[in-house]
């Protein structure tokens, strides 16, 4: 289900973009204030950072009992990041990080937002506050429509609204102009009564983060050993003997894994870093759980850093592979793992030979590591069997990503380091249950036994035709083949590329639905007629007709397991987002629903009863997810059971990128800073990186700032040109920066504006982010 090539194609390429006032944040600087970067990371000052925002933010009593009941087996499930609680004991000194208290204290903030506020501030006003502003507003309390040709935002009934909502997508000529999104914050159960109510009404339209993330993972594991998903459990890191982790930065974005590294090193194992940015996370590590090590001085984590230029990864990979065939054919037999490639892989005669065309010296040059450095990463793998390799967007939101990830199994492969302990695979999710919400069918393109599996549980035929990701939704609200924008939480405008032409597809909708429980740049660029649903968080008792609910998440590691809020909700007129999916269904399908939504709605159980039956792996559901930690899923990988045609896990041979810029232009790449989740900014300090209290910047080499004939605290505009078009971000300032020559760094949502609609990784269609070509103009 394409949308028509017009979308950006060539009939649109001379048509200058409309400006979408409003869609990007605000131009106006806070205050830039520079440091020299941190060479350690957590510590004191991640604990106070962390304290100081749950008591700004938060009442002091929620805060303390939410904080002890965060991660802990049958506690509250963090929203921050989806990377795994330990199985065994957990620390009763608080088993989270900063970044996690700064997720918490944004969703359980003391303040809430209604019909006054609403009524105080209109959309207009509120377009011109930052990101920061909007999400400090405070906890939204009640259903809110903006009717057509509306300036502000007034309330609504819940009936009201399912109604609104029901009307519009009964009158659509098909289903299929109906679009509807999924957040990686949404629960098991949640998504997996959304997918059931959106293919009861008829279409596969259901985009979700992960195509803007972790799809081009999906699908180079899916092609190579036969699961979409990582294949090691947390215990694996603890006797793997090298973990390499590429294009990540857990210090900001997965702190909790920092533990697990300590411990890896600990047991005598090595760390490889690979990224364009040197990251105080990967540095040293001062543990909050441990005061011992805290005055110590910490843990040294990276044992070798290969400073990689962006998207140079496989040419990396490559030349490290080159280097250990050398060494295999000077003593044959000690380093590849032969009985595993002879009983377990296919395709490898043809890797090798296409290995071998490479000249090594042109791999050291395209990657941009020092050819020493490369050598001593081989040295390092040489004779190690237990190697992990981790990563994230840094190596899938390049036009390459799905050949990154392929890449990286090559080598893994090789060593036979794939399906034992301490080694494989391991993609970290960036939100909390995105790998869950895939399990449970949210997916444009589901497999025809999922879909027969709901056909015999619930007796209707559901879509088969594929529907839009991402990308091609947004392309299909802009040439107006889809005309309804429904999100299950999420900030899609901010999340998504090319800002102001997603902007103007959402306006061109009849109707756009926020599920949400704050306030974002999403629901004041809207279409014809806007309404906001506000849910129930993480933190929120969850009480429904049969009494108190828990929900179910699964994390990066595969493992499902249950979370239950502690705090009473901000507002009597909250739901959950089941009983919200349950009344869009009612009065959207009717009396010709097969499908009780009350009783699923009513009592969670009957939502787990229903995906047991459906999905595999599931099996005694409700009891399974009553133990402490709950269960793991079954995983192929894990046990050396490749799920493809062959039953073998393959070899791939990929192609090192040949992409290039003009010489006046740079390769960008997009980064959170460390007071941020996705498009959710918690503070203006990437403390870090020594940047302090300012988003709009570019991170650059020093002699290229030198060479451009600029300076430090500069103003400059960036600008983009893909297939005739032009794109701006106009004022950012000039910060000098360790990054690899011709190689600039911004934060996003500030610059997705520069990522065009159509830049996106081949067979995934995952935005190119972490690629973008642009000049840099001084600001006039």
């Amino acid at each position: 289900m394409e949308p028509q090539p017009d979308a950006q194609g060539q009939g649109q390429q001379d048509k200058p973009a409309i400006k979408v006032t409003g869609a990007q944040p605000p131009l106006e600087f806070t205050g830039l204030k520079l440091s020299k970067p941190a060479n350690t990371s957590a510590g004191i000052k991640g604990i106070t950072t962390a304290f100081t925002h749950a008591t700004r933010y938060m009442a002091a009593g929620q805060a303390v009992k939410t904080m002890f009941r965060l991660n802990q087996k049958g506690g509250i499930d963090c929203p921050g990041c989806a990377w795994p609680d330990p199985d065994d004991e957990r620390s009763k000194l608080g088993e989270y990080c900063e970044n996690g208290i700064k997720a918490i204290a944004e969703e359980a903030q003391k303040k809430t937002i209604g019909r006054a506020f609403f009524q105080q501030h209109s959309v207009a006003e509120m377009r011109q506050w930052s990101d920061f502003e909007l999400g400090k507003k405070g906890r939204l309390a009640e259903p809110m429509v903006l009717q057509a040709g509306g300036t502000h935002y007034e309330p609504v009934s819940w009936e009201a609204a399912f109604q609104m909502i029901g009307q519009e997508l009964r009158t659509l000529d098909t289903p299929d102009r109906a679009i509807f999104y999924t957040s990686g914050r949404t629960s098991n159960e949640a998504a997996f009564l959304y997918q059931l109510f959106v293919r009861e009404y008829g279409t596969n339209n259901l985009p979700d983060c992960s195509n803007m993330c972790h799809e081009s993972s999906g699908q180079g594991l899916a092609q190579t050993v036969g699961i979409g998903k990582g294949s090691v459990t947390l215990p694996d890191f603890y006797e793997a003997e090298v973990v390499i982790v590429m294009g990540q930065n857990p210090g900001t974005n997965h702190p909790r894994m920092l533990s697990a590294l300590e411990r890896c090193k600990e047991n005598g194992g090595q760390i490889i870093t690979v990224n364009p940015l040197p990251e105080a996370g990967l540095r040293q590590f001062k543990n909050p759980q441990r005061p011992g090590k805290m005055l110590t001085g910490g843990t040294k984590l990276t044992d070798l850093f290969l400073q990689v230029k962006i998207n140079g990864d496989i040419a990396l990979l490559k030349a490290l592979m080159l280097q250990l065939w050398y060494e295999e054919q000077k003593a044959p037999g000690t380093v590849f793992d032969w009985d595993f490639i002879q009983e377990y892989t296919q395709g490898y005669e043809a890797f090798i030979a296409g290995l071998k065309q490479h000249d090594f010296e042109d791999l050291v040059q395209a990657s941009g590591v020092p050819r020493a450095a490369i050598k001593a990463a081989a040295e390092m793998l040489r004779r190690k069997k237990k190697i992990i390799i981790c990563w994230a967007m840094g190596l899938t939101q390049h036009e390459n990503g799905v050949d990154n990830i392929r890449e990286v199994v090559n080598l893994l492969l090789l060593k036979g380091s794939i399906g034992k302990p301490g080694a494989g695979t391991c993609p970290v999710r960036g939100h909390s249950n995105v790998q869950g919400d895939r399990t449970m069918g949210i997916w444009e393109a589901p497999k025809p036994a999922f879909l027969d599996q709901l056909k015999s549980v619930f007796g209707f035929e559901p879509p088969r035709r594929h529907g839009f990701a991402v990308v091609d939704a947004i392309k299909a609200m802009h040439q107006e083949q889809a005309s309804v924008f429904f999100a299950m939480g999420g900030n899609f405008l901010s999340a998504s590329p090319d800002t102001e032409y997603t902007a103007e597809a959402l306006q061109k909708c009849s109707l756009t639905v926020q599920v949400s429980t704050k306030l974002n740049r999403s629901h004041l660029i809207h279409g014809k007629r806007a309404l906001i649903l506000p849910c129930l968080g993480r933190t929120d008792i969850d009480r429904q007709e049969s009494g108190p609910q828990f929900v179910s998440v699964e994390n990066s590691m595969g493992v499902v397991h249950s979370s239950e809020g502690v705090l009473e909700p901000p507002s009597d007129t909250l739901m959950s987002e089941p009983a919200i999916v349950a009344g869009v269904a009612r009065a959207t399908l009717g009396e010709r629903s097969k499908v009780n939504w009350a009783q699923m709605a009513g009592n969670y159980d009957h939502i787990r009863e229903a995906i047991a039956k459906v999905v595999p792996g599931f099996e005694d559901y409700n009891e399974r997810v009553r133990e402490p930690g709950g269960f793991y899923l079954p995983n192929g990988a894990r046990n050396r059971q490749f799920n493809t045609p062959s039953g073998k896990a393959l070899f791939s041979v990929t192609a090192v990128p040949q992409k290039s810029v003009d010489e006046d232009e740079y390769i960008m790449m997009t980064v959170r800073s460390h007071d941020q989740f996705n498009t959710t900014v918690y503070g203006l300090n990437d403390r870090y990186r020594g940047i302090y209290n300012e988003r709009r910047v570019v991170m650059m080499n020093q002699e290229d700032i030198a060479q451009a004939g600029l300076k430090s605290g500069q103003v400059v505009d960036l600008i983009g040109q893909y297939k005739g078009q032009v794109r701006t971000a106009r004022k950012f300032i000039v910060v000098p920066y360790d990054i690899p020559r011709r190689c600039i760094a911004t934060y996003f949502p500030e610059a997705n504006v520069l990522v065009p609609i159509d830049a996106y990784a081949k067979g995934s269609k995952t935005p190119e982010s972490k690629w973008v070509a642009v000049r840099i103009r001084v600001h006039e």
